[in-house]
């Protein structure tokens, strides 16, 4: 199977997440100017998750230049990254309803957490497919973005306990690392496609 069906799905998965996460932020019952204030934490929530679900989504498109072939296993480590990316919807309206309660900070972060290992697999078991002249391997290199992450996500989610306002310090933080699609990937697909 060639990627376009893979993309094609994941296009559709991802549309849905991000449909889910609109028709979260309910409008204040009030027309007062405090009751709209009153929801930053809702907006906030639902623009940090749109730019880590816009992230995945962008680098998704990025990697599947890469793949030549798709096998059973790459179909069922990018179900793995969907299924995750899918419980973000819930994790960001419990932690935009809660603002900065413990508890939903540090399951929002589990949930981030969960997305970067599930997408940490997907590139391993693309990695493997492609046998010991990977271009993914070639195009990635030290991947010290992929490595950092889920470090920053695992202090995240033990600051929520703490000092939640932090923890969403750093899942910002991540998401700022990553924020620019995966340049790694543009300038291997330069090399590769003029060699």
């Amino acid at each position: 199977m060639k990627s376009e069906r893979l993309q094609a799905f994941t296009d559709g998965v991802v549309a849905v997440i991000i449909t889910i996460m609109v028709l979260e932020m309910h409008p204040p019952r009030e027309v007062t100017f405090q009751a709209l204030l009153a929801l930053w934490p809702v907006f906030l929530s639902y623009v940090l998750s749109y730019v880590y679900v816009g992230i995945y989504w962008n680098n998704h498109h990025h990697f599947a230049h890469l793949i030549r072939e798709v096998t059973g296993g790459i179909l069922w480590a990018n179900l793995g990254l969907l299924f995750f990316l899918s419980l973000v919807p819930f994790t960001t309206a419990w932690a935009g309803e809660h603002g900065f309660a413990p508890l939903p900070t540090a399951l929002y972060g589990a949930s981030l957490l969960a997305c970067a290992l599930a997408w940490n697999v997907l590139q391993t078991t693309i990695m493997r497919a492609q046998g010991q002249a990977s271009v993914m391997k070639q195009a990635l290199g030290a991947d010290y973005k992929g490595k950092v992450s889920p470090l920053l996500y695992l202090g995240g989610i033990a600051l929520a306990f703490v000092e939640p306002a932090a923890s969403y310090l750093l899942y910002a933080l991540v998401a700022a690392l990553w924020v620019v699609p995966d340049r790694r990937i543009e300038k291997f697909l330069k090399t590769f496609e003029r060699s």
